[in-house]
C-alpha cells in the first residue's frame, strides 16, 4: 500500500463517524506558528491507544521534560506496512508538521456510531474494545549512528519482512479477506494489521461474534489446506490416515486437492513470488555485508537466500547454527519453524526474528555449560525406560536485543520470550542454537503493570516476595529453552513413533512445552543443589512463574474462533493446578489482595515447592518418555477441561483479575 495515499488520503477518513471532544476536554490547538503550541489534550497512555486505534504508525515514547505534552522529540515512527518516516510527522525545523496537527486533532475525537445501523455498531464498539486490550508498548532501536553496512542490511531485511508477512497471511488464510476491510473504518485496518487477520483474540471479545474487521461474517480457515476439507472438525485426521500421510504432514507443504485425494505442495512453489522477493532481499543484504568479523552472519543470508527458493532448510539451519554471540553482533533467525498457529500443528510458519546480541548471556553460558550434561542425566532418571540420556551438543542460549518481529513471530499481544530451534533435521538433532530476548516487558509501562496484576492475585506475604525485574523471568525462560534440548523432544521415538503421532499435533506440542516449563521449575531447585543458584534467587523464580502462569491461564485455554489448544495456557493451567492441589498455591477466601481491594488470594507455600515440582516434572518427562496419550489426557481433563470444581473457579478469578489491565501489543520502531 502506497505510503502516502495512505496516511493522508485516509486523513479525512479518520473523521468519519467522530464528534468533538466533550465540554469539559481542553480543545486540540492546531494553528502552526509561534507561539509554540502544546499537544496536551491526550495523556502518553490514551496517545498512544488512539493512534493505534486511528492506524496511525506513531508513538510517543515518553514524556521526557515531564510537560505533559507530546514533544517532536518525544515522538517514534512504527514499523509497518506504510513505511512511514519521521519526516511525515517532524519536518525539517524539528517542529511538528501541518500533518501532525491534523492527526492529533482527530485524536482527541470521539468516534459517534449512533447513526449506523445496529449491527454496524455493535461491530464497530466491538473493534474498538478488542484494540483496547492491546496497550502498544515500544521496542525501539537507534541505528542512526551505525555504519552504511548496517543500515543497509537492516533495511533490505525491513523489506523481506514485509513480503515474510505476506506469506504468513497465506498460511493464515487471511490474505486474501485485508481487502474486504472497509477502507473508511481505520480502526479495522488496525485490528486486522496487529492480529494479521480480521479475526478478534483479546479476552473479552474473542468470543463476540460481532467481533470482526469484516462486515460480513466468516469463520477462519487455514490457508495450508483444502477449504472444503476443513469442514469436517476431524480433518487432521482424515489426512493422517492418508496412503500418502507422511508427505501431507511434511511441515515445509501445502495440502491441496488430488483428484479424489490429496497431495503436498513445497513452500517454494506454492509460495513462489515472495519467496523469491524474500531470496533477493537476503542476497543483497549479504552483498552489503563487508566486515570480516560479520562472515557467519553473511554465509546466514547467503544459504538462507538459497533455501527461500528451494525449500531445503537444512543447509540455511547448517549456517544459522555456526552463528553465536561470539562470532556476529546480529542474530537473525528468517525460516518457517514454529507449528502452533494452525489446526493440524504440523506445518511450519514464516518468521523473521532481527536482533542484536546482548553480551549479558555469556554469564549464563558460562555457569550452565559445565553442567548441561548433568541435566540431561538427571531428566532421563525423571522419565526412566525406555529413554536414555543422550550426549547434548546444544549451545546455551544467547541474549537478543529484538529490533523487528514479523511473521508467525509478530503476535497480536506478548511475544516469544525465549526460543530453541530448529525444531526438525540434523542441526536439531545436534542441538540447534537457543535464545532468551531480553528487551522485551522490560520497559517502565510493562513492569508497572505487571505490579498491579500480581498485586490483585497475590496475598501481601507472597507478594514481598514478587518482583518485576526481569532478572527472574529470564532464568526460567534459560532453562525452558535448554530444556526443549533436554530428554525426550519433538524428534525423539516411542516404538517408532515421533511425539506427533504418538499424541496428535496439537497435544504434542503442549506436551513438549509442559516439558520443557516443568523442567525449568525442577532445575531451578536442583541448581541450588549445585551451588549455582541461592536459595532466594530460587524463590524469587517461583514466585514469577506463578505470576507466568496467572498471565497465560488468563488467556483462555482454546482460541475463540477455531477451538484451536492454547499450548502455553493449557501448560500454565496443568502446572499451577498441580500445585494447588498439593498445598504449594493456596487461596485465602478471607484475606484481601495485596492491593488491598480484592477479596480473596493466593499464597505461595514455598516449603512445599520442591517436592511437589519435582513429582509433576517426573510425570511429565515419563509421559513423553512412554508415550503416554492417557496420561497427557488426563492431566489436561483434570487442570484445563474441569468445571465446577475448586480450580475451575480459580481459573476465573485469575482470569478477571490479570486482563483488567490491557496485554502488551508490541511496536516496533527502527531510528537509521
Amino acid at each position: 500500500m502506497n505510503t502516502r495515499v495512505w496516511l493522508w488520503s485516509s486523513v479525512a477518513a479518520l473523521c468519519v463517524g467522530c464528534t468533538k471532544p466533550g465540554a469539559d476536554a481542553k480543545p486540540a490547538v492546531v494553528d502552526a506558528g509561534p507561539p509554540a503550541q502544546r499537544y496536551d489534550v491526550l495523556t502518553r497512555k490514551d496517545f498512544n491507544l488512539k493512534a493505534q486505534a486511528l492506524f496511525v504508525p506513531v508513538f510517543w515514547r515518553a514524556d521526557s521534560n515531564g510537560n505533559k505534552a507530546v514533544d517532536p522529540a518525544e515522538l517514534a515512527v512504527l514499523w509497518s506496512p506504510h513505511n512511514a518516516k519521521l519526516s511525515d510527522f517532524v519536518d525539517a525545523t524539528g517542529t511538528f508538521s501541518k500533518r501532525f496537527e491534523l492527526v492529533y486533532k482527530l485524536m482527541t475525537q470521539s468516534p459517534d456510531f449512533s447513526k449506523l445501523p445496529p449491527e454496524e455498531k455493535a461491530r464497530r464498539e466491538a473493534v474498538l474494545l478488542e484494540l483496547e486490550q492491546g496497550q502498544p508498548t515500544l521496542i525501539e532501536t537507534d541505528l542512526s549512528k551505525a555504519g552504511a553496512e548496517d543500515k543497509a542490511v537492516a533495511e533490505h531485511l525491513f523489506r523481506a519482512a514485509v513480503a515474510l508477512e505476506r506469506i504468513y497471511g497465506k498460511q493464515l488464510g487471511t490474505s486474501a479477506l485485508k481487502d474486504k476491510v472497509p477502507p473508511q473504518d481505520l480502526s479495522s485496518q488496525a485490528l486486522f494489521h496487529r492480529n494479521q487477520s480480521p479475526f478478534c483474540v483479546a479476552p473479552k471479545t474473542e468470543k463476540n461474534e460481532a467481533c470482526s474487521a469484516l462486515t460480513e461474517k466468516l469463520k477462519p480457515l487455514s490457508g495450508l489446506y483444502p477449504a472444503d476439507v476443513q469442514a469436517d472438525k476431524g480433518f487432521c485426521d482424515v489426512l493422517a490416515k492418508q496412503k500418502n500421510a507422511k508427505a501431507l504432514m511434511d511441515h515445509f507443504s501445502v495440502v491441496e486437492k488430488d483428484g479424489a485425494g490429496f497431495k503436498a505442495v513445497p513452500y517454494s512453489q506454492a509460495y513462489q513470488d515472495d519467496m523469491e522477493v524474500i531470496a533477493k532481499e537476503l542476497e543483497l543484504a549479504a552483498d552489503a555485508v563487508k566486515s570480516e568479523g560479520e562472515a557467519a552472519f553473511k554465509a546466514y543470508l547467503t544459504a538462507s537466500a538459497k533455501a527461500f527458493r528451494t525449500n531445503d532448510w537444512e543447509v540455511a539451519n547448517e549456517a544459522w547454527g555456526a552463528m553465536s554471540a561470539t562470532n556476529s553482533k546480529w542474530y537473525l533467525r528468517i525460516a518457517p519453524d514454529e507449528v502452533y498457529y494452525e489446526p493440524c500443528a504440523w506445518k511450519a510458519g514464516f518468521a523473521l526474528n532481527f536482533s542484536r546480541i546482548n553480551p549479558d548471556s555469556i554469564a549464563w553460558q558460562n555457569k550452565l555449560e559445565p553442567v548441561k550434561q548433568e541435566m540431561e542425566e538427571a531428566l532421563a532418571a525423571l522419565g526412566g525406560p525406555p529413554y536414555k540420556a543422550r550426549q547434548v551438543k546444544f549451545k546455551l542460549p544467547d541474549f537478543i536485543d529484538v529490533v523487528l518481529n514479523a511473521g508467525d513471530q509478530r503476535n497480536a499481544h506478548g511475544a516469544t520470550i525465549g526460543q530453541s530451534l530448529p525444531n526438525w533435521g540434523a542441526v536439531a538433532a545436534k542441538g540447534g542454537r537457543t535464545v532468551t530476548m531480553t528487551n522485551l516487558y522490560t520497559d517502565p509501562d510493562s513492569q508497572e503493570t505487571l505490579k498491579g496484576q500480581m498485586a490483585s492475585l497475590f496475598c501481601q506475604d507472597t507478594m514481598a516476595k514478587a518482583t518485576t525485574d526481569s532478572k527472574p523471568a529470564v532464568m526460567s525462560v534459560v532453562l525452558h529453552e535448554a530444556a526443549h534440548n533436554l530428554g525426550p523432544s519433538h524428534e525423539y521415538k516411542v516404538k517408532g513413533k515421533e511425539d506427533d503421532e504418538v499424541f496428535g499435533g496439537p497435544m504434542a506440542a503442549t506436551m513438549e512445552e509442559l516439558k520443557a516449563q516443568s523442567a525449568a521449575l525442577y532445575f531451578s531447585e536442583w541448581l541450588v543443589g549445585k551451588g549455582l543458584l541461592t536459595q532466594d534467587e530460587a524463590h524469587a523464580a517461583h514466585v514469577r512463574d506463578v505470576a507466568w502462569g496467572f498471565g497465560h491461564v488468563s488467556r483462555g485455554m482454546y482460541d475463540g474462533s477455531t477451538g484451536r489448544p492454547k499450548n502455553y495456557s493449557q501448560l500454565a493451567a496443568i502446572q499451577l493446578g498441580t500445585l494447588h492441589k498439593a498445598g504449594v498455591l493456596v487461596w485465602r477466601a478471607d484475606e484481601k489482595a495485596a492491593n488491598g481491594q480484592d477479596q480473596g488470594c493466593f499464597a505461595i507455600d514455598l516449603s512445599k515447592w520442591k517436592d511437589t515440582v519435582d513429582v509433576l516434572a517426573k510425570r511429565v518427562v515419563k509421559a513423553k518418555a512412554t508415550g503416554d496419550k492417557k496420561d497427557a489426557e488426563a492431566m489436561k481433563a483434570e487442570f484445563v477441561d474441569a468445571k465446577g470444581d475448586a480450580w475451575a473457579t480459580h481459573k476465573d478469578v485469575i482470569t478477571e483479575r490479570w486482563i483488567r489491565a490491557p496485554k502488551a501489543t508490541f511496536v516496533y520502531s527502527v531510528k537509521l
